[in-house]
């Protein structure tokens, strides 16, 4: 408690040299500096996270089931009766994926086919991002079935939505045998109108999508009631409740991935960005934390003096080593706060007002401003490096108080 209170004297009190004065002022905002890089970093990499949720969500049900093994579910249309029994579910409707050849005239390209059945436009947000120049259709009473085309798709194809414009589908046959006299009788086609052209921001939708209705792309793939998956809409309740509920309904035979899970490679990108800069800026903030270590070797020096009283009134080498780790630890620590508290009123800032906004055509970008969110984790988890990283500086500043500090009672003896 002694060793506390005098460190604490020491940090706030004016210093004979105004040199100790000026570079403990340097050491506090050095530290503060880094602490707000850190605190302001980390929460942009949360903004978008947040952003890239947010975007997966427009196609992306909030829970998707998938078989364990194989590629298919039999029987989907009753899993989807089951699903539909669980409090919370408001949709439950099967999908069906494969990779598909396209064609439009004299271009090609392989895409990644998708049926899905009238509901698919409650099930997700696709009307909000279909182009001006078409709707999401999956059936025309005039000119019959209709598929949705990624703008990726759309454009290498040079397919736009009109009733002139037709895409050919063909896939493998999976039932019967292959002539290799007539190659072209191993694949099975089906042409479709393009009925609209959607833009979701995200490659993996963009690039190669095609949206279909599931009993066409069942009939091209020769399926009865099988899918490769079961979307499913949740209302208000928990996600994770449902979830759980879900998984026990239908046994070890099944998966079900929510939204986050469902894009787990690109957050654990995200995620992995975000710490592997999270260690680079804690590098920066120990080296920052060096200037402690000049601070206090000329604190030592400068109290000499007050070695020799503590000394005749019978403090140890313990204790004047306490003080001087403590007073290591304050000024980390002191420089910590102050940016960790600047950091996040600047992020808080950043996240009602959006004063920094990004560069290029913003008609163009899903947000003109730059996304931040505050996490309360990080922040503890800055504090702790703050902390950890001062009383490392501060003990090695100790040793150096501690062995002057002997010498002292050597000189006195």
């Amino acid at each position: 408690m002694v060793a506390l209170r005098i460190a604490l004297r020491y940090l706030f009190s004016k210093k004979s040299h105004n040199a100790v004065n000026a570079i403990s002022i340097i050491s506090v905002v050095g530290i503060a500096l880094a602490s707000l890089a850190i605190v302001c970093i980390l929460s942009v990499f949360n903004g978008f996270s947040d952003l890239a949720l947010r975007q997966a969500s427009v196609l992306s049900p909030d829970l998707l089931i998938e078989p364990v093994a194989g590629k298919v579910m039999v029987g989907s249309d009753s899993l989807c009766g089951i699903v539909r029994g669980v409090r919370g579910v408001v949709l439950a409707e099967p999908v069906v994926e494969e990779r598909a050849l396209a064609i439009s005239g004299a271009r090609q390209m392989p895409v990644r086919l998708k049926g899905v059945t009238e509901r698919y436009g409650q099930m997700t947000d696709i009307d909000r991002v279909v182009k001006e120049d078409g709707t999401f259709l999956l059936h025309d009473s005039i000119a019959g079935d209709v598929a949705a085309l990624g703008v990726g798709v759309a454009l290498g194809l040079e397919a736009r939505p009109s009733l002139l414009s037709r895409v050919e589908l063909y896939v493998p046959r999976r039932i019967g045998r292959i002539n290799p006299a007539n190659p072209a009788a191993s694949f099975r086609a089906d042409t479709l109108l393009v009925g609209g052209v959607f833009q979701t921001e995200q490659a993996e939708s963009d690039a190669d999508l095609v949206i279909a209705g599931i009993d066409v792309v069942r009939q091209l793939l020769e399926y009865d009631d099988e899918a490769t998956g079961i979307e499913v809409k949740v209302d208000g309740r928990d996600d994770g409740a449902v979830l759980s509920e879900i998984k026990y309904l239908l046994g070890s035979g099944y998966v079900v991935r929510d939204r986050v899970e469902q894009q787990e490679e690109a957050f654990r990108m995200i995620a992995v960005e975000k710490w592997v800069t999270f260690c680079m800026l804690a590098f920066i903030l120990m080296i920052a934390s060096f200037n402690v270590v000049s601070t206090l070797s000329m604190l030592v020096i400068e109290k000499d003096d007050d070695a020799r009283t503590l000394f005749a009134l019978g403090a140890s080498s313990g204790v004047v080593t306490r003080i001087f780790m403590i007073e290591g630890w304050l000024i980390s620590f002191l420089g910590g706060v102050l940016g960790v508290v600047v950091g996040a009123i600047l992020c808080i800032a950043q996240e009602w007002f959006g004063f920094i906004r990004l560069g290029g055509d913003h008609e163009m970008m899903t947000t003109d401003v730059y996304p931040v969110r505050l996490d309360m984790l990080d922040l503890c988890a800055v504090l702790g490096l703050v902390a950890v990283v001062g009383f490392v500086v501060s003990s090695l500043t100790a040793v150096f108080a501690k062995s002057r500090f002997l010498r002292q009672v050597d000189f006195v003896a």
